[in-house]
């Protein structure tokens, strides 16, 4: 498990053997079951999560138990409710695998004895963050600038694995959209779209 993750970061980072023993040595191994809950909404997220396989849901609820996908984590990627993680409050998201996952995890003292004490941790993480923050970006500007064809067609495009594998319930919201529109979506064909 844990030569994924060194696999997935080694053209990010350059470290010794004994820099990746202890980098290794920090994150714990755990399986998920589908739809498990890894964080409730309030609590304060422990860790970080890196997904070997599988996927996460990091999502909102509001009083009324409506969800709203805020990000998901698949293989290769990095992800947990990051104010909480950071900050170390109650967290305004929930997090929940999807899918039976494979998963490892780092809890947050450890993260940060990793950004003091590994050379070249901190830039990895900064440039990952930047990432996944221009990613959040735009998917916050085509639900305010795009119709739900042309945000199915761009995540059709760029992100298909998430329709084939997900819920369209999970899907359709993401997309910020009803089940029945993206049903619709699914059953014409790409070019008719």
């Amino acid at each position: 498990m844990q030569e994924s993750l060194r696999n997935s970061l080694k053209d990010s980072i350059c470290l010794t053997d004994e820099q990746w023993g202890f980098v290794l040595g920090h994150y714990k191994h755990r399986s998920t079951k589908r739809n498990e809950i890894l964080l409730e909404k309030g609590d304060i997220a422990p860790h970080l999560y890196f997904v070997v396989k599988g996927c996460l849901r990091i999502f909102l609820i509001d009083d009324a138990a409506n969800e709203s996908t805020r990000f998901l984590v698949f293989e290769g990627r990095f992800g947990t409710a990051f104010p909480s993680f950071t900050l170390q409050q109650p967290s305004a998201a929930a997090i929940q695998s999807i899918e039976p996952s494979e998963i490892l995890m780092i809890s947050h003292r450890d993260y940060q004895a990793l950004l003091d004490e590994v050379p070249g941790w901190e830039r990895m993480t900064r440039i990952g963050l930047e990432r996944d923050y221009i990613d959040s970006i735009q998917r916050i500007e085509s639900l305010i600038s795009m119709d739900a064809k042309d945000r199915y067609q761009v995540l059709l495009q760029k992100n298909p694995k998430l329709i084939q594998r997900l819920p369209n319930k999970i899907v359709a919201d993401y997309l910020g959209i009803s089940q029945e529109t993206l049903s619709r979506l699914k059953s014409k064909k790409p070019g008719k779209l």
